[in-house]
């Protein structure tokens, strides 16, 4: 698939911590800000919870509590679901989820999504990633906590079963050091794999982010918050509205200055000659 223009995704992810409202306002905030897509992350928990840390007590807004528990209280499930895909229909921005396992891929199925994703914690669940790739949707593929071998066994799964997808670009700590972001594989990614490549930033700034598109990133994913003094474990990684604004701005005003590639010479330059020429 190839975008028009860069492809701006909010990663609403966890950060409405289990409030309806929290990502419905994070919804609207991305729409006003010129975001293409929000999206959102989807877990059955007695399945994606790892068993040695199920039992383990967090201290959480519920009180301290197991943390299994604690991801049951932040999972959405059809209700929100239904209402966040109705009102992603009324403001007229796409959204889609990173299933972190069948079943929840399963369940979105259900949502008729235009995109898929892989989260880069799921890159090496083979399992997963052929189950996806079998409904052969555009996908996402995020490639933070992995090697080049993992990523070359995920683009030959989506390949074999001719799925159209991007790699994107990703460092997966929170918030990523700037010296970490290794942008120049993207440039690197996209001559050896020769598909589209995304990058999906969780440092605090802007910048870098912009400066993956002008390394040739198709598609930039950002994870979106309220407040990054919130609760949680990817707020401080995370865009406010200001931070969001001022990425959709920045992406836009490079692509107007970017432009065709075509010389032309405009009535004003004209203008100028005529005005210098002496000769």
């Amino acid at each position: 698939m190839t975008f028009k223009k860069t492809f701006i995704i909010g990663e609403i992810g966890i950060n409405h911590n289990g409030s309806l409202k929290n990502a419905l306002d994070l919804i609207r905030i991305a729409k006003n800000s010129g975001f293409d897509a929000v999206k959102f992350q989807k877990r059955t928990p007695e399945i994606t919870t790892p068993k040695n840390k199920a039992e383990i007590l967090r201290e959480t807004p519920w009180g301290r509590i197991t943390y299994l528990d604690y991801k049951k209280k932040i999972e959405f499930g059809k209700k929100e679901f239904d209402e966040i895909n109705k009102f992603c229909k009324k403001l007229k921005i796409i959204w889609f989820a990173s299933p972190w396992d069948i079943r929840s891929n399963d369940f979105l199925k259900k949502y008729k999504l235009k995109y898929n994703k892989i989260a880069s914690p799921m890159l090496t669940n083979l399992k997963l990633l052929n189950h996806v790739a079998k409904q052969k949707k555009f996908t996402f593929i995020s490639t933070g906590m992995s090697t080049i071998k993992d990523i070359e066994k995920a683009v030959k799964i989506f390949r074999k079963n001719k799925c159209p997808f991007s790699l994107m670009h990703c460092v997966s700590t929170y918030p990523c050091k700037e010296e970490n972001l290794n942008l120049q594989l993207i440039e690197i990614y996209k001559k050896k794999f020769k598909v589209n490549i995304g990058y999906s930033g969780h440092e605090k700034s802007v910048s870098p982010s912009l400066m993956a598109v002008c390394l040739g990133a198709t598609s930039i994913e950002r994870h979106i918050t309220l407040d990054r003094t919130m609760w949680g474990t990817d707020q401080a990684a995370s865009l406010e509205q200001n931070g969001m604004r001022n990425l959709v701005d920045l992406i836009r005003k490079y692509e107007r200055a970017y432009g065709n590639g075509k010389k032309k010479f405009l009535p004003d330059e004209k203008k100028k000659l005529k005005e210098n020429k002496y000769w």
